[in-house]
């Protein structure tokens, strides 16, 4: 450290070596926070402010804002960034304070900006409809391999690691159900509907043993051209090729066709509990996001319905 450095560019310093040496960060926390505060002594230094002393309550709310706006040589964050970011100078002020740096924390009552609420994102129905129908448009034991794998994505709600990884053995057709293997190697068994069991049935009977005829299978559901199982990249790349088939214009995952499972069962009707159950969640909390989707989907209705609504 340079004899001439600033008392905040030692300050700074001294916190980033706490961190590694009583804190014990992890080489890329440690990162992030050096790159982080090496953003805000910058900001400090270009306001002529370069002692933790004589930061205010002004300058960091500037600094708030500089961090959402960006800057000639900074691009605006994100509010995960930002909200990282601000953790990294609290936990400076904090330090400064407790150490005699400063005789008081201006960053005491400086809070993260609130995380929005990501909302799943869910096709139509007609849309699902449409990709399901175009699957089907490819000739032979393909054809009937991607129908039955995406509609067991849609009709039961799994996620994608949990289809490809299915036995023949785990398919009940006489109960009209799957035993899925979830996170942690938990397993769930859940209902397939008719239209499911429909294509499940014509790929076992039709599709798999021409797939299976070319390699060994070693019991797999879901298999490839050469007889082996399907992967994951190629299960993306089949549901791809049916979402450009079908014209509806618009990016669609194995994880799309999974909360669209989950929003249209809650727009029917369904308890949140229940679909808790199908989607394997731990807490009812992960799957109460879906609720945010239906209760916009009910302003919606309503406002196109109700007559003192329109008006």
């Amino acid at each position: 450290m340079s004899e001439r450095a600033t008392a905040l560019e030692r300050g700074i310093a001294l916190y980033l070596s706490h961190l590694t040496v009583e804190r014990g960060l992890a080489a890329n926390s440690l990162s992030a926070y050096r790159r982080d505060l090496g953003r805000y002594q910058e900001f400090c230094l270009s306001r002529g402010v370069s002692d933790p002393a004589s930061v205010d309550d002004a300058l960091l709310a500037d600094f708030l804002v500089a961090l959402r706006t960006g800057d000639d040589t900074h691009k605006p964050l994100a509010a995960s960034s930002s909200g990282r970011c601000i953790v990294a100078v609290r936990g400076f002020h904090k330090f400064a304070a407790r150490e005699g740096l400063s005789t008081f924390d201006p960053a005491k009552e400086v809070r993260p900006p609130t995380m929005t609420t990501r909302l799943p994102k869910a096709i139509s129905v007609s849309e699902v409809e449409a990709i399901l129908e175009a699957a089907s448009a490819v000739d032979g034991p393909r054809g009937l391999r991607d129908r039955a794998l995406l509609e067991l994505l849609y009709g039961t709600g799994a996620r994608i690691s949990e289809v490809i990884g299915l036995a023949v053995d785990d398919v009940d057709v006489e109960s009209a159900s799957v035993r899925l293997s979830g996170k942690g190697g938990k397993q769930r068994v859940v209902p397939v509907g008719r239209m499911a069991l429909a294509a499940l049935d014509a790929y076992l009977v039709r599709g798999r043993p021409v797939l299976a005829a070319s390699g060994r299978s070693g019991g797999a559901l879901f298999l490839n051209a050469r007889g082996g199982q399907l992967t994951r990249q190629s299960a993306w790349v089949l549901l791809s090729e049916a979402v450009e088939r079908s014209g509806i214009g618009i990016e669609v995952s194995p994880h799309t066709m999974r909360h669209s499972f989950a929003t249209h069962l809650l727009d029917g009707g369904a308890d949140v509990r229940v679909v808790q159950e199908l989607l394997g969640h731990a807490s009812v909390t992960t799957t109460q996001i879906y609720t945010l989707v239906t209760v916009d989907k009910l302003r919606e209705v309503y406002a196109l319905a109700h007559p003192r609504a329109r008006l």
